[in-house]
């Protein structure tokens, strides 16, 4: 077992401590069990809203319509995004400049 608490699965962030037999991260709140913390998670597989798997480069498209934060501008549905790369996180689609997540995407 490991003396320091590791990076949040989920958020990937260092803010996390140990609660009795649980990592809890400060940061979103996630738990995870110490015995499990200690085994190197497998790659995370980025899916989309139908759960087949993304990759670096592909196209997706919208499947709702989504306000960009911090603007006026609208990504409407059926809108066709090319290639795309994957990043960690909630947001793990990067495509344009904007961060979405693989929720609201569908593979062309």
């Amino acid at each position: 077992m490991s003396t320091t608490a590791p990076a949040c699965p989920q958020c990937t962030l260092d803010e996390t401590h140990i609660e009795g037999t649980n990592h809890v991260c400060d940061t979103c709140g996630y738990e995870w069990p110490v015995e499990i913390a200690d085994t190197v998670p497998p790659e995370e597989t980025v899916r989309d809203a139908n759960g087949v798997a993304l990759a670096d480069g592909d196209t997706v498209v919208v499947i709702k319509d989504l306000k960009v934060k911090g603007s006026s501008t609208t990504l409407k549905v059926g809108t066709k995004i090319k290639n795309i790369r994957l990043r960690g996180g909630d947001h793990a689609v990067e495509a344009g400049g904007y961060m979405l997540k693989a929720e609201f995407l569908r593979k062309a």
